[in-house]
């Protein structure tokens, strides 16, 4: 049962969950919702990063694909490196990989949302999950074709 303490509400945390109760800076379980909101509760910057920190720690432990595109972006880092790239290219590699990074993100907290509102099959649950994995996918090959105009000339130029 959920209680509620000087306009933050905390939840019992849910120990099956791998950061059950880690994410909530001054109370275990805390959860920033209209009540705390609209009280004005404290909720300081610096746990607001631990909790958007956490969020991306989470992503990346629990899915595969967040995992991928961290050794692509590692790779693409590496080549820009070796190759040499303008200081615009690097902002243009660092944006593509920041956007994958976000867009898998926010897919881990759709994923995360639709199987807690719907445990069992529906097609509308289905469409969501894989309207979110799209948007990965349609970030992930634009990011291709930024790197193939990036990269190939600066390869084709070593040769």
């Amino acid at each position: 049962m959920a209680s509620s303490d000087g306009g933050r509400t905390c939840a019992p945390a849910n120990p099956s969950e791998p950061d059950a109760g880690t994410g909530g800076c001054a109370d275990e379980g805390f959860v920033r919702n209209a009540d705390s909101k609209s009280a004005r509760a404290p909720y300081d910057l610096a746990c607001a990063f631990r909790n958007a920190g956490a969020g991306v720690r989470y992503a990346f432990s629990s899915q595969r694909n967040m995992k991928i595109h961290a050794a692509v972006g590692v790779a693409a880092l590496l080549l820009g490196a070796v190759l040499g790239i303008s200081p615009l290219e690097w902002a243009v590699v660092a944006v593509c990989v920041g956007v994958v990074f976000a867009a898998e993100c926010v897919n881990t907290a759709i994923e995360s949302v639709v199987d807690l509102v719907s445990p069992d099959y529906h097609i509308l649950a289905k469409h969501a999950k894989d309207a979110a994995a799209g948007a990965v996918l349609v970030c992930a090959v634009a990011s291709v074709v930024v790197a193939a105009f990036i990269f190939v000339p600066a390869l084709a130029s070593l040769f």
